[in-house]
């Protein structure tokens, strides 16, 4: 999907090196969202990302130039690297200018043979070995120095990066021991804010869920972000992301959506005092009942869903109410 510059979240706490980041009155009942019959996503697109779209990846200038840059930074001359879920390998392209092996994972047959064919024809084709496998068992040969693993959605839903990682450690140092490698993206930040969103469509209202960036005059902010999860994947995490808390109205007006917001941190660059960061498509999901909002009030809002869960999961989890 296609990704788009999101304004900071402040944070406070990153864990290790990561601190270089630092930079209406009545009470309603707790309300849900619509329960619709659930839906397999990995027999739709999300897990697997057939050829075809990812024309809307390589044509992402926010993806591609945050991915080259960090990559650029955070690959040694010379290192080893592994690329889990390589799509067209258009990342292993660019850590082939600097390692000298690299090894991408794809599990769909049709995409591993286009990316071999690409590498070839791009002159790296001796450097990189495209492997057709599931990067969830998936291990090198050899201790690599760098994973880089760009199986990411907003929200950290639907595509596997969460497990795809934790089963990755795990089985890495059961196999090699010693040190984890370095991790592209190396850190995780989510947030969630209240807005006014316009779902009204040539005249046609539908309040459905959407993919925004920050820039839609469509959306009105109501309350800043809040961070509900935020790790380093050298770091142990958790599977499973949610939060149970409260959002301050900054200004009045009608909370019908809330908005999740997704910022990988690429590379950080302890030297130079900065992050390379990719921030993806807002998620917005609306609210089956608006709440109408002054200034200086709060809404609370609880959810909570796995990594790699489908959007069902998450709606399904969400309860929003005006604070008591």
């Amino acid at each position: 999907m296609v990704n788009v510059p999101a304004p900071t979240l402040q944070t406070r706490g990153f864990p290790s090196k990561l601190d270089v980041m630092r930079e209406s009155r009545r009470t309603p009942r707790m309300s849900r969202l619509h329960r619709g019959p659930k839906i397999d996503d990995d027999s739709l697109l999300g897990q697997f990302i057939p050829i075809h779209y990812h024309y809307q990846m390589l044509t992402d200038p926010n993806r591609m130039g945050a991915f080259k840059s960090a990559i650029q930074h955070a690959v040694p001359i010379g290192s080893r690297v592994l690329e889990l879920g390589g799509g067209t390998g258009v990342l292993s392209y660019f850590a082939a200018q600097r390692a000298s092996r690299v090894y991408c994972v794809e599990r769909l047959p049709a995409n591993a043979a286009a990316a071999r064919g690409f590498l070839e024809k791009n002159g790296v084709g001796d450097v990189v070995k495209v492997i057709e496998g599931d990067a969830l068992e998936y291990l090198p040969p050899e201790p690599v120095d760098v994973v880089i693993c760009e199986m990411l959605h907003s929200a950290m839903l639907r595509e596997k990066q969460i497990p795809v990682i934790a089963s990755f450690k795990q089985r890495y140092l059961e196999k090699f021991g010693g040190i984890l490698p370095r991790f592209m993206p190396e850190a995780l930040i989510l947030g969630v804010q209240a807005i006014e969103q316009d779902f009204d469509f040539d005249g046609f209202h539908a309040p459905v869920p959407l993919f925004s960036d920050p820039t839609d005059p469509r959306a009105r902010e109501i309350s800043p972000p809040a961070v509900y999860s935020l790790f380093a994947y050298e770091d142990a995490f958790s599977q499973k992301f949610g939060w149970s808390g409260s959002l301050r109205i900054a200004v009045a007006g009608t909370v019908n959506a809330l908005r999740f917001v997704t910022k990988n941190v690429l590379a950080v660059l302890v030297d130079e005092q900065r992050t390379i960061d990719w921030h993806m498509s807002y998620l917005v999901v609306p609210l089956p009942t608006p709440v109408t909002v002054a200034a200086g009030d709060s809404i609370d809002v609880r959810f909570s869903y796995h990594g790699g869960d489908g959007l069902i999961c998450l709606l399904e989890s969400l309860e929003v109410r005006r604070s008591k």
